[in-house]
């Protein structure tokens, strides 16, 4: 009795042991994948055609062929994708980073028209590519999907990837349309998140009025809660700094206790059911503003190359697992019998988010000069085109969202599921790798004033750079000059100047209450012999 069960437990032990080297080949060989993507992405920065982002996904698919040929047609990727994976590890640092480098004072100066694009436009176009689909998928044989699945793709289809259009946009030559790029892409992600949750949280089967009230008191609580929540972790973290004072004791500590509390905020709102990007990207915003100022020099240093480090790393990874995820044979088996069908719903949806993004972008670019007096803060017709343009772009946040929708840790059994996960695999592919080879070219005709060149892609000013001038004195920050408006130079002027904005209010309070309490640049802590002893003499004192 004893041999047999011996046997059997060493069987198991040897197929657990097979099972871990197995892993560790699929981890080393990933790695070494992502190596070569950022050396080839280096010697391809100077390619009018190529990016990061397209760079990770074509290696990405001829790395999947190459697996496809070894396996005999078995496997086409290393590891088995999950959203728990995305949602959890590799989305949180790309949009921390995004809020702890973002141009605060152009980000909310454009606050109402970020909010309009990224808000009311995602759900316009949510709203338009629901109703496309329920209108021609039905004529289509894909299989049985329901009012829920219907409404869940016009949540994965509205989400953008402006990575492309960012990696060639200098925010100093083009502040406006960076900032309105830049910004939207973030609040679009995170409000697609948001109407994706709430669509699954409802019972959708019987809509009447009362559940569609619902429904949006859901979505804007989600969205003001994430924000209050991302906020709120940002303060404690400057607070908790500033009174302890980590500098004195360890750099290691500070950074540390940054990145923790960073994390912290989006563990909290998935905790609560909250936005997890909504949140980390407003305490990220914070963080910069207040705990950033009341760290040392070094762990300044530190953490902004860190953070963006971190953030690189995380989005070649996602592309280039799309990129070899693009191949899976279990996917495509299913509409292998029919491929029209597959080609036909790619169409369709590709056209319907077109639709739907310039349903939105051009009223709403109308609605928004309107409010503006000013001609240099009005959207051109080029500038439109060029946000048009910019969200076309499908990436990691619609493929997460397909795979929660439409599979089950990966894998999916119903012919409907499958042609919705190879339908958004083909949109991916097709927006990033065309859209994107043509932003370089369309830039360059719609704003030939503004030279897009290789500088542009490690500008200091931009997402991807581990530089980040704005948390320094940067003439862009909130900080600077605090006389308010200036002085109108003539009847006219003073006709067209407002004389207080939003903008001059908030930095009153803010060195009047929130700085004395939470820190802030003019605010950091003295300790002699500490290395912000050399920046206190540099640093304007406010009173």
């Amino acid at each position: 009795m004893v041999a047999p069960q011996l046997a059997a437990v060493v069987s198991k032990l040897q197929t657990l042991s097979t099972s871990d080297h197995a892993s560790v080949v699929s981890m080393n060989i990933f790695v070494a994948l992502l190596c070569a993507c950022i050396v080839i992405g280096h010697l391809l920065e100077e390619n009018r055609w190529m990016n990061e982002s397209i760079t990770a996904l074509v290696i990405g698919l001829c790395t999947g062929v190459i697996i496809l040929l070894t396996s005999r047609g078995k496997s086409s990727h290393l590891l088995v994708f999950s959203e728990d994976l995305f949602f959890i590890y590799l989305l949180p640092p790309i949009i921390f980073n995004a809020g702890f480098q973002v141009k605060k004072k152009q980000f909310f100066h454009n606050f109402i028209t970020i909010m309009l694009f990224g808000a009311v436009g995602t759900l316009i176009s949510c709203t338009i590519i629901s109703l496309g689909v329920i209108q021609f998928f039905k004529e289509m044989d894909i299989g049985s999907l329901d009012i829920g699945d219907y409404l869940a793709i016009g949540a994965i289809f509205a989400a953008t990837d402006s990575v492309c259009t960012l990696q060639v946009l200098n925010q100093d030559e083009t502040p406006l349309l960076y900032s309105l790029v830049f910004g939207e892409g973030v609040v679009n992600d995170a409000t697609s998140v948001v109407l994706f949750n709430a669509i699954q949280s409802f019972d959708l089967t019987n809509i009447n009025p009362r559940i569609a009230l619902e429904f949006i008191g859901s979505f804007f609580y989600l969205f003001l809660t994430s924000t209050f929540l991302g906020v709120i972790v940002g303060l404690v973290s400057a607070y908790i700094i500033k009174t302890l004072y980590f500098g004195r004791h360890s750099t290691d500590r500070e950074f540390a206790l940054m990145l923790l509390m960073a994390y912290l905020s989006y563990i909290l709102a998935e905790l609560f059911y909250l936005s997890g990007i909504l949140t980390v990207f407003f305490c990220g915003i914070v963080m910069s503003h207040y705990t950033w100022h009341n760290v040392t020099e070094s762990s300044r240093v530190t953490t902004k190359h860190a953070f963006a480090t971190m953030s690189f790393v995380a989005e070649t990874f996602i592309f280039l697992y799309v990129g070899m995820d693009a191949l899976d044979i279990e996917k495509w088996r299913f509409v292998s019998d029919s491929p029209g069908t597959s080609v036909a719903v790619s169409s369709v949806l590709l056209a319907l988010l077109m639709a739907g993004r310039a349903a939105f972008v051009f009223p709403l670019s109308f609605l928004s000069n309107l409010a503006k007096k000013s001609a240099s803060e009005k959207i051109s017709f080029r500038q439109q085109i060029i946000i048009w343009w910019a969200g076309l772009m499908r990436g990691a946040v619609s493929m997460a969202l397909a795979y929660n929708q439409f599979t089950r840790l990966g894998h999916t059994q119903l012919r409907a599921n499958a042609i919705m996960i190879t339908s958004t695999i083909t949109i991916v592919l097709f927006s990033t790798v065309v859209f994107g080879i043509m932003t370089k070219p369309l830039i360059r005709f719609l704003l030939p004033h503004s030279k897009v060149t290789t500088s542009m892609l490690s500008d200091p000013s931009t997402p991807k750079s581990v530089t980040v001038p704005l948390l320094g004195s940067g003439q862009d920050s909130f900080e600077d000059g605090l006389g308010g408006i200036p002085r109108p130079s003539s009847i006219r002027a003073l006709l067209t100047t407002p004389t207080h904005t939003v903008h001059h209010y908030w930095r009153k309070f803010d060195n009047a209450f929130m700085r004395p309490v939470f820190g802030g640049r003019g605010f950091v802590p003295f300790v002699p012999g500490s290395p912000t002893e050399r920046s206190e003499h540099n640093e304007p004192q406010w009173q």
